[in-house]
């Protein structure tokens, strides 16, 4: 996040530092302009000079400029291959005291102070895409066909999966609860809900529809960092190994036992569950250690997001949202549509 709010600013030795850590076997390079006879040799640039173009003088964060570098970060987040060659050159050691002058400054910002906040129960919205349907019904029954189709996939992948880490297999890699469940974020003023915003990769929606949230009881457990997820883990595990060891090994490079927590078990002991911001930039996409051998990781869960395991009810009107010159806004008045 960090890098992604600096690259405006930064000059081109950071572009091709990036560039010389992208595997090129599945992306490629486009030259615009005058091209020379000569064949095209990009500039060799050490992690030293990607270090010194960050190095320059940051103008003061606001929510609109914090927003779009969080927003970038989270729609490139990947658990199903390895990391871009951003993600490599973030993780460098000698890009660490560069980024922590970054992340200094964005962490002093007034606009970031809500990152770390506990759900606000008082200004919560869905945002199902391009005006799909929401289930309300039966959750507990929709948690108990979740928890018995992943022991059921886990079974099947046990069998039919190889057990090297290293396979060239995908599948299944999300840890969140069950998508079919309610989820909801707070509204970021006349930028709409963050929901709108904080996608992990999205796939370019340029519709939606908004709905403000009022929840029927307000038990919500808070995930505000990995310690959080990790107790999930101990007291609720779930074990998904052969069904995530592929994809999860590519982004941490653990070749242990994969566990995640158990939502319908979580669900009997609270009505929601919410991942502050700041928890997801300090826990998603890495590798969180439980013990005992075994580790987890977060993922598919969007920041700041609740998933909600009791009734919620409309608190007002729906709006239309459209993407328009890489913003979002409001498409007209409220919607005659149905509400949550």
């Amino acid at each position: 996040m960090c890098l992604e709010y600096a690259r405006p600013f930064a000059d081109e030795r950071l572009f091709w530092a990036i560039q010389a850590r992208e595997d090129h076997g599945t992306s490629a390079l486009i030259y615009i302009g005058d091209v020379p006879p000569e064949p095209f040799v990009p500039p060799v640039v050490t992690v030293q000079d990607a270090a010194s173009a960050l190095d320059v003088e940051l103008p003061v964060p606001t929510a609109d400029t914090l927003r779009a570098a969080l927003a970038g970060s989270v729609d490139n987040a990947r658990y199903w291959q390895e990391p871009d060659g951003a993600d490599l050159l973030a993780a460098e050691p000698g890009m660490r005291e560069s980024l922590e002058r970054i992340a200094t400054v964005l962490a002093a910002s007034p606009a970031a102070r809500w990152w770390d906040s506990g759900i606000a129960l008082d200004d919560q919205w869905t945002t199902p895409w391009e005006g799909a349907a929401v289930d309300h019904s039966g959750t507990e029954a929709a948690l108990g066909a979740w928890r018995d189709e992943l022991i059921a996939e886990e079974e099947r992948a046990a069998v039919e999966r190889p057990i090297d880490p290293t396979a060239r297999w995908s599948g299944t890699w999300w840890s969140r609860p069950p998508w079919n469940l309610v989820r909801s974020t707070r509204g970021l003023g006349d930028a709409g809900p963050a929901g709108l915003w904080f996608v992990e990769d999205s796939l370019g929606w340029e519709a939606a529809s908004a709905t403000p949230l009022h929840p029927a009881s307000a038990d919500v457990l808070e995930i505000d960092g990995p310690d959080a997820w990790i107790e999930l883990c101990r007291r609720h595990p779930l074990i998904v190994t052969a069904s995530r060891r592929h994809d999860w090994y590519r982004v941490t490079g653990w070749t242990g036992e994969w566990v995640q927590p158990d939502w319908a078990a979580v669900a009997r002991e609270v009505d929601g569950v919410h991942l502050t911001v700041g928890a997801y930039l300090r826990s998603a996409t890495r590798l969180l250690e439980v013990g005992d051998g075994r580790a987890s990781v977060i993922a598919g869960w969007d920041p700041d997001a609740t998933f909600w395991f009791g009734r919620t009810l409309p608190a007002g009107p729906t709006e239309d949202w459209e993407w328009v010159h890489d913003d979002w806004r409001r498409s007209r008045g409220p919607s005659s549509g149905d509400s949550v």
